[in-house]
């Protein structure tokens, strides 16, 4: 449904995230005359308000009826897609879509690459976009990443390439990719999709749309459930974009040495694999691109060194919100003296995988904080009785400890391998709160760059 379809419709949004405030700002300027009903917190409808005779405010949570009063809800990606109250309001007939779904019926026939994957997802988009306008071809990166492809809408600007990073609460909301890039499946966000199938159907919802697919050849399940893909591709076998101890190789070629990226981590490294796949994928060359891997500039908060403090590393991964996520950023600091600070909001996630990679190549220490910080610590100790774990109530708690306990020339790093919600509004603010605990200055970690159209 086109912008311009929902005049003379009951609308509403949910939710005024930074997918909500921009659908909110484009229906404003496209349809002035559309009365809109905003399901809102308290502040968001106090600023809003002002001067706005228009349109109704809402700061109670919407029930189901609420919902049926609507043709169509403009829903903001946070809110559970599975919600009693979502799915009695579409039995009666009300539609729900989203500033993404928007966006795509505004752009047929744009030349998208969505990507998408439990973990890699953000490194991997910038990387492809960073690697395209390396070799002068004008791209949009945009989506989950940071900024809401919705905000993109000025037809003067049309690039060569929309590099769009999706969600799984937005992988159903997109219309046509001319290729998508899965980079892993793993398990998340298992409070939102209610169950780990629903959530790996959520995220495999994208093959259906993708002319191409290109998918980790590392992952079995992921190669199973995309076997009947009728155009499927892979990165990560010996085949095609893949890697040695040294090398980013294509088939047999060396192509780049793994010490010039300037990311940490064997998964980082294949994030650079996926990001070269997708370009030679579409047919650009790929083996120029590579040269401009060494300008890369890494995002904030994923497995990045603020620098040293009372002669020990500090080390903001704030972004991994998976056991795996945190099992990779072990696996990039090998032999040093890690101290980890783990846990946060309770997802209900396996953390047995952890626990047997800790008894198998335990660190230096694991201080379990926050909500699920008892449960993690129970089967830390439950799993290896030897296991050097303490429990924290929160974060500031995990710090004063790691200092205490991590020796000199040691790494304190926080990989939480949960979401942030129980103490911090998300994972950025928990990167930022660890760095100033540390001593740095939060404001100097830096934004994403590259967002936009360049």
């Amino acid at each position: 449904m086109r912008i311009a379809d929902l005049a003379g419709l009951r609308v509403a949004i949910w939710g005024l995230g930074r997918e909500g405030h921009a659908a909110y700002k484009v229906l404003r300027q496209r349809l002035p005359k559309l009365m809109l009903t905003i399901f809102c917190g308290d502040a968001e409808a106090e600023f809003l308000m002002v001067g706005n005779a228009l349109d109704r405010f809402i700061t109670t949570p919407p029930t189901a009826a609420d919902l049926s009063a609507f043709d169509l809800v403009i829903k903001s990606p946070g809110i559970g897609g599975y919600r009693p109250e979502l799915l009695d309001a579409q039995r009666n007939g009300t539609r729900f879509s989203s500033a993404t779904a928007l966006w795509f019926a505004e752009h047929a026939g744009a030349r998208v690459i969505g990507v998408t994957g439990t973990k890699g997802k953000s490194t991997t988009s910038a990387l492809i976009a960073h690697l395209l306008r390396g070799i002068g071809r004008r791209t949009a990166l945009a989506g989950n990443i940071g900024l809401p492809v919705l905000e993109l809408l000025d037809p003067s600007q049309e690039p060569d390439w929309w590099v769009l990073e999706l969600s799984s609460f937005q992988t159903r909301q997109v219309d046509h990719l001319t290729l998508g890039v899965i980079t892993n499946i793993e398990e998340e966000h298992l409070d939102w999709h209610g169950s780990r199938e629903r959530y790996v159907s959520d995220k495999l919802a994208m093959a259906v749309v993708s002319d191409t697919l290109l998918v980790n050849a590392n992952q079995v399940d992921l190669l199973r459930r995309t076997n009947r893909h009728p155009r499927r591709e892979l990165f990560g076998n010996t085949e095609g974009w893949h890697l040695d101890a040294e090398q980013i190789r294509r088939g047999g070629q060396a192509v780049f040495e793994r010490s010039r990226l300037p990311l940490p981590g064997w998964h980082n490294a294949m994030n650079a694999c996926a990001a070269l796949a997708a370009l030679e994928t579409l047919g650009e060359d790929a083996m120029a691109a590579a040269q401009h891997l060494v300008t890369f500039t890494p995002l904030p908060h994923r497995l990045q060194t603020l620098g040293e403090r009372e002669s020990r590393i500090w080390i903001d991964d704030s972004i991994a919100t998976t056991p795996q996520a945190t099992i990779e950023a072990l696996r990039s600091q090998p032999d040093r003296e890690v101290c980890v600070i783990v846990g946060g909001h309770e997802r209900g996630l396996d953390w047995q995988v952890f626990a047997d990679y800790a008894l198998s190549k335990p660190p230096h220490l694991i201080i379990a904080n926050g909500a699920n910080a008892a449960r993690i610590g129970h089967l830390l100790r439950a799993t290896n009785p030897d296991c050097r774990v303490e429990v924290c109530v929160d974060l500031s708690a995990a710090v004063a400890c790691a200092r205490k306990q991590t020796p000199a020339g040691g790494v304190i790093m926080l990989s939480p391998g949960a979401p942030s919600f129980d103490q911090f509004h998300d994972y950025a603010e928990r990167g930022r709160c660890f760095a100033e605990l540390a001593g740095f200055d939060p404001e100097a970690i830096g934004q994403i760059e590259g967002l936009g159209i360049a």
